[in-house]
């Protein structure tokens, strides 16, 4: 939760690539967390609000402004920024959402609020002319609609949650770290939004060859 609260606070300031940084370090404290928990076998209902109180902040608030300030560098239209609150809304219902389901234990239904977080905040990084069409107000107003929804949708994606470290019931996990370093080898902080992608069509792929 502070690390949400000093990305707002950057954001304010028009810094948009530390808010960044404190996103990614509040990932890296959410994930820390619940592996601390499952290693020492504690938890508590309170534990469980505060993950994700903190997350909304983390994850949901901090992330729709800075699609915000990303919208309305660009956008000619004085009210199109506003439509980026819908991640903040999504998000908080994908929390209330993950809370109250008790069949989201070993995969999620909806993109993580983590996920979602770590798409949006990589476009500061995207300088490259080849990426100039993702700034566009139109396209960052599409990608605020597709992945809200995608925040509240029953897709079935899988949780990166290791009960062993057997290939047979981790193969998806290790294909997907595995891809995941490569590209960040390879494209540094531009892969982010490519690992998200990936991580969707993984899933999307395990649940059709698995039926």
């Amino acid at each position: 939760m502070i690390c949400g609260c000093l990305g707002i606070i950057f954001l304010w300031e028009d810094q948009t690539i530390p808010s960044a940084y404190f996103v990614w370090a509040a990932v890296l404290f959410d994930f820390f967390d619940g592996f601390a928990a499952r290693m020492l076998k504690i938890s508590s209902p309170i534990g469980k609000e505060l993950d994700s109180l903190a997350d909304v902040v983390s994850f949901g608030v901090l992330p729709a402004l800075l699609m915000y300030k990303l919208i309305a560098f660009e956008s000619p239209v004085p009210f199109l920024p506003y439509i980026a609150l819908l991640i903040a809304i999504c998000s908080a219902i994908r929390l209330a959402v993950f809370n109250t389901d008790v069949t989201q234990s070993e995969s999620f239904r909806g993109l993580p609020t983590p996920a979602n977080a770590l798409f949006i905040t990589a476009f500061p990084f995207l300088h490259h002319p080849a990426f100039d069409i993702l700034h566009s107000p139109i396209v960052l107003t599409l990608i605020t609609i597709i992945f809200s929804l995608l925040l509240v949708s029953r897709i079935e994606l899988f949780a990166l949650k290791f009960e062993n470290f057997s290939w047979k019931e981790n193969k998806i996990r290790f294909t997907f770290l595995a891809l995941s370093v490569l590209l960040l080898a390879v494209l540094q902080f531009a892969a982010l939004p490519l690992i998200i992608i990936l991580y969707i069509a993984l899933s999307l792929g395990d649940r059709v060859f698995s039926k």
